[in-house]
């Protein structure tokens, strides 16, 4: 048991440790919440993570609010409670984006994301035409990126057939797509 839980179970019920009025916390958070939130805000920059702060600073002083010696203290008590947990936002943010992989979005325009979309269309129809076999042996091999041996295994043929079939499959997908040109 910790020394202030002791300290407590000496006290009548209600009666704080500050030895004087009790901390009210609900006063000091009327008055107080948005500019606490607009600190927080400045500090992380963002309102929901901002709020989050300045909720759970609150909800850390009334947990401990019979531990606060002096009433005229708990807003700088509270201040400091949100100071802290804008440190501790920014350290795991700072902590997961060391460790993120950085993500490029693509800086495609529509218009050749149609066309990039047209062209895949015109590939997948072109192979659609191939026979079953040289077909089976591309899409294995560039779609799933396959070697040889495991698309030797998976078709039940020998590696130079996988080879010969994709090289026939690759000649035939070419003329197929100069054809619809």
């Amino acid at each position: 048991m910790r020394l202030f839980d002791v300290k407590a179970e000496l006290l009548p019920r209600g009666e704080p440790l500050t030895g004087g009025n009790p901390v009210d916390l609900s006063a000091l958070f009327a008055v107080h919440h948005l500019g606490l939130v607009r600190l927080a805000l400045v500090m992380v920059g963002d309102q929901a993570t901002a709020e989050d702060v300045v909720q759970e600073a609150f909800a850390r002083a009334h947990a401990g609010r019979r531990r606060i010696r002096e009433p005229g203290k708990a807003l700088a008590y509270v201040r400091s409670s949100v100071l802290n947990g804008c440190r501790s936002v920014l350290r795991r943010r700072t902590t997961a984006l060391r460790r993120a992989v950085p993500y490029d979005p693509p800086v495609w325009s529509a218009e050749s994301a149609a066309l990039i979309g047209e062209d895949r269309r015109e590939v997948l129809a072109a192979l659609r035409k191939l026979p079953r076999r040289q077909r089976e042996a591309l899409t294995l091999r560039y779609y799933l990126d396959l070697s040889d041996e495991e698309i030797a295994d998976t078709m039940g043929i020998g590696t130079s057939g996988v080879r010969s079939t994709i090289t026939r499959g690759l000649a035939a997908l070419g003329r197929a797509l100069q054809e619809g040109k």
